[in-house]
């Protein structure tokens, strides 16, 4: 789709103007609060507390050196200022979960790395992974999109946190409460009530000017609200609420990759941003590798193993689709075209889609095919 989107921009045959435009950007946002309270109900609290060191340190390390990577890259070869190019760096780090899961449990159903948990391993991390590079992204947005004096603006990603967290917490509890766990229709009430939410903390952190609080109130109350339901009888094996975010995930991905698409105008795109944003993310990858590998350590795996590790690391799909745009959109909208930080944004929207399609075919057919000659293969209980 993303393909699909770029080629019909670019023939003519789809253009996004006036009105449209506005409602392209609420679908966009509409998207990106689906794929973010996936990432929240997809976080177990039991795993969370029993995660060992090793996995904290495979969440945390490669995502970071890989932001910071990418951050170094873009200064020097695209002259980007600092909060720019950690804003794309953190875009960048973050691991698709459509492309990396799938794959992942398929080896493990077919016993490949059972012996070491490496798929558990792996997708505990990416989880966390994701969170990490959502929330920085949604704190270095606020910085970026405040107004205000320095002192500020310093104060203005940590208060964007603080009114993220409270907020998460607040709606997450709330949605324990009501409806209650008896009603007839309480899974449909329970989607749209936590459907509705996020999305209100998505947009209204922007029309306050604090958008950096919409994704992580977004991710932590669809966390609190999960925890709250398991506590009241359903189990990570159990949520219709999941199933249902997860179904309307399918149908948004399609207009967002598409949408996306649209947004690259080949005809005015410059060359050298091309194979600058691809060597940005080359950087950035080599710092994850080196990260990735240095949180390993100890951690009882072969040098297969963990080249298998780095493998599955390196898909970029979803969570640079929904996070890609949203810095162009509110250029946009604070009528700042025509300025260098459009020309920021319209670039990270570029190295993105690159990410995407350079990453998550390899990836996918990295962990599909390396994953059989890397991975112990352990022998499979037969079932009764």
């Amino acid at each position: 789709m993303l393909i699909a989107g770029i080629f019909m921009k670019n023939v003519g045959l789809f253009s996004v103007d006036g009105a449209y435009e506005d409602i392209v950007i609420h679908l966009r946002e509409i998207a990106l609060s689906c794929i973010l309270i996936k990432a929240g109900l997809g976080l177990d609290a039991a795993a969370l507390l029993k995660l060992s060191f090793v996995v904290l340190r495979l969440a945390l390390l490669p995502c970071l050196a890989e932001s910071t990577g990418a951050a170094i890259a873009s200064h020097f070869i695209l002259g980007f200022p600092w909060l720019w190019g950690l804003l794309l760096g953190f875009i960048l780090s973050a691991v698709s979960p459509a492309v990396v899961v799938p794959t992942l449990l398929e080896l493990k159903e077919n016993g490949y790395g059972n012996d070491k948990s490496i798929s558990t391993l792996v997708i505990a991390a990416s989880s966390v992974d994701d969170i990490a590079a959502i929330s920085m992204f949604g704190v270095l947005l606020g910085c970026l999109f405040s107004e205000g004096d320095l002192t500020s603006k310093i104060v203005q990603g940590p208060l964007e946190l603080l009114i993220g967290v409270v907020w998460g917490l607040v709606m997450g509890l709330a949605l324990a409460c009501f409806p209650h766990r008896e009603d007839k229709y309480v899974v449909s009430k329970r989607s749209i009530l936590l459907g509705g939410v996020c999305t209100l903390a998505v947009l209204g952190s922007q029309v306050i000017d604090k958008a950096g609080a919409g994704p992580l109130g977004c991710v932590i109350t669809a966390f609190m609200a999960g925890v709250c339901w398991k506590m009241q009888g359903w189990s990570n094996d159990y949520n219709p609420v999941a199933d249902v975010f997860a179904f309307t995930w399918k149908m948004l991905e399609i207009t967002l990759f598409g949408l996306i698409g649209t947004e690259i105008d080949l005809w005015v795109m410059d060359i050298k941003i091309i194979f600058a944003g691809v060597i940005v993310l080359l950087v950035g990858l080599s710092f994850r590798i080196v990260a990735c590998c240095i949180a390993l350590i100890g951690a009882n795996l072969t040098l297969k193993e963990v080249l298998f590790v780095n493998l599955a690391w390196l898909p970029k799909a979803t969570v640079q689709a929904a996070l890609a745009p949203v810095a162009l959109n509110l250029v946009k909208n604070s009528n700042m075209e025509g300025t260098p930080d459009y020309s920021y944004a319209s670039s990270i929207l570029t190295i993105a889609v690159l990410s995407i399609l350079i990453t998550a075919p390899l990836g996918a057919i990295g962990i599909t095919y390396g994953g059989t000659r890397l991975l112990h293969k352990s022998q499979l209980q037969p079932s009764r």
